[in-house]
């Protein structure tokens, strides 16, 4: 998705977002028909007649009532699932977000003008730090140009989300917090919050009525890195964003409780535009070269942050985002801008370098005692016992345009060569995930496209069949190519199954009946429902931006990929330390 930017902008970012047409429910046949067929690859001949059966027995009893019931839903909510998602998906989950749930890597810079180089981590952030604010601006004016799909306007509400938003735990379900608005609806807070060696620091990014431009930036930044240097670190607080959903609450309701002062703090945090993140690693320095942005330093990174502009000290970038307030995509559109900025000016500011008069950065001090100094260290040990292993790899014999020029899907040929490769290594096929996006209709996110088909398994099957011949093994790839397209399209046009069985599961579990069959079918698990999917995928698009992060279930790969015109690059994740990982959840 490119931006597109007019001086003059004849269409307002959100200015769609009330004709936007409201989430459809599908038809119960259709859904439970496409369940069937989706399970199928994982299924004896018996065990496919049992679940048969028991979703033939849901769709003419109790999946019809709930079916109703979810029809009512939908008569009142332009979005039925909007707020099931939101609390089901992340805000009820317990288990550490951090690790298990925030996405990590969006980051411009590296592949043109900002190559690894020691001693310019403060000149460099101070620039992308300006790039970034002037987005902002973009946003608070609203002269970001609403995005489309050929002529359909897509919803643009999560881009409210991406700055001044921060999540906040709770004892038993999580609440998000969004202190945007645009010019039009009144004063947005306008602070940043600088985070080194495990301290916090704020100052406000406006002057004047004006951004601060790179030199000014670049002063408060050194004044944050020369309070620093030398010194002890800070208590850490942040580590508790790392923790345990439950604990974590707990953990806050105490700091605030032993010294109102805490709680201010907290909530500018909470408040500021993002984090930005002083780090001393030196991430491309290594192979791994994207496991800092995941399970980097946990004490300078605010876990619960929409989002986390991580600075490396080699002059190097990534982020670390909480993913309930959006999807990837807001975070890879708005790093694309600030790429093509910087290739435009060769990653240098060329204005002026006049430094007004303003306060130097406050430093926000948390008070602590000895129980808080233990909840941190508790933090930091089941954070870094968790082990969270990250492989990055390019293909660069052909990309996009070589794909493209076969008349192949590249995003579905890279789907299809991972069935592939996931069927040689472990002679089966593999549940998958693969994010279907659904922004044609009002606040839309996501669907489930699910690439595991039976056309799938039949041309891996031929592919390791050693009499198979090319015409044999080309035929049996378009039926796959063709299949898959046509489940992605139905996914992004609000007829994929998947949301639609969640909606149905929690209709049951409000309303206190007993769990369908369905949902406890052996096949239901073992196919990827429930958020039980080996494979969890997502292409981050056909940009420069990279993003990652990791399985959904112990036992499962995370893989994230860019298709650029020339290469393929991807991002792996998986768990080492299966005890210590995940617990199952649908993204």
């Amino acid at each position: 998705m490119t931006n597109q930017l007019s001086e003059f902008p004849t269409e307002r970012t959100f200015q769609y977002q009330h004709s936007l047409p409201p989430l459809p429910v599908p038809s119960l046949e259709g859904s439970l028909a496409k369940y069937l067929v989706a399970v199928r690859p994982f299924a004896t001949e018996e065990e496919y007649q049992v679940t048969a059966a028991v979703v033939k027995r849901f769709g003419e009893g109790t999946g019809k009532d709930l079916h109703q019931k979810l029809l009512q839903r939908a008569r009142t909510r332009r979005n039925w699932l909007e707020e099931w998602w939101l609390n089901s998906a992340y805000l009820e989950m317990r288990y550490p977000s951090q690790l298990n749930v925030n996405f990590g890597g969006p980051a411009p810079y590296l592949e043109h003008c900002w190559p690894p180089t020691e001693g310019v981590q403060l000149q460099r952030t101070s620039i992308s730090m300006w790039h970034t604010l002037q987005y902002w601006d973009l946003l608070r004016t609203e002269r970001l140009d609403p995005h489309k799909a050929g002529n359909v306007v897509l919803d643009m509400d999560q881009f409210r989300m991406l700055f001044c938003t921060c999540k906040v735990p709770g004892v038993t379900k999580d609440t998000i917090i969004n202190y945007f608005k645009t010019e039009s609806e009144g004063p947005c807070p306008s602070h940043v919050v600088v985070m080194c060696k495990g301290r916090f620091f704020s100052f406000d990014a406006v002057c004047d009525g004006h951004i601060l431009t790179p030199p000014e930036l670049l002063r408060q930044l050194t004044h944050v890195k020369q309070c620093c240097e030398g010194e002890p670190a800070g208590d850490g607080i942040a580590a508790l964003t790392s923790e345990e959903r439950t604990r974590w609450a707990k953990a806050r309701e105490y700091l605030i409780g032993i010294d109102p002062a805490n709680k201010t703090i907290l909530e500018t945090i909470q408040s500021s535009l993002f984090v930005v993140s002083l780090d001393d690693a030196k991430p491309y320095a290594t192979a791994e070269n994207y496991t800092p942005v995941l399970t980097g330093d946990p004490t300078i990174r605010w876990g619960d942050k929409s989002y986390n502009s991580l600075s490396f000290a080699d002059g190097t970038f990534g982020s670390n985002c909480d993913h309930a307030p959006f999807e990837g995509m807001v975070l890879v559109t708005h790093c694309y801008y600030v790429d093509q900025q910087l290739k435009a000016t060769d990653g240098k500011w060329k204005g002026s370098e006049t430094v007004r008069p303003m306060p130097l950065p406050e430093e926000l001090v948390f008070t602590v005692d000895d129980r808080v100094r233990s909840d941190v260290a508790h933090a930091k040990q089941q954070y870094f016992e968790t082990d969270l292993q990250v492989v990055c790899y390019a293909f660069t014999s052909f990309g996009k345009a070589a794909i493209k020029q076969r008349k192949l899907h590249p995003d579905t040929f890279i789907q299809l060569a991972l069935q592939l490769a996931y069927y040689r290594q472990h002679g089966r096929l593999g549940s998958c995930y693969e994010t279907a996006m659904t922004r044609r209709f009002y606040h839309g996110r996501t669907e489930t496209m699910r690439p595991c088909t039976l056309e799938a398994q039949n041309w891996c099957h031929t592919m390791l069949l050693p009499a198979a011949s090319v015409s044999v093994r080309r035929k049996a790839l378009l039926l796959a190519f063709n299949k898959h397209n046509k489940l992605m399209a139905e996914a992004q046009n609000g007829k994929g199954f998947d949301r639609h069985l969640l909606g149905l599961y929690l209709i049951a579990k409000e309303e206190g009946l007993p769990m369908p069959d369905l949902f406890t079918d052996t096949l239901y698990c073992k196919s990827g429902g429930g958020g039980n999917f080996t494979l969890s995928t997502s292409l981050a698009g056909y940009t420069t931006v990279h993003g990652v992060g990791a399985p959904m279930v112990h036992h499962g790969y995370g893989f994230f990929y860019l298709i650029p015109s020339n290469s393929l690059p991807f991002c792996l994740t998986l768990w080492v330390n299966q005890k210590k990982s995940a617990k199952t959840s649908e993204k």
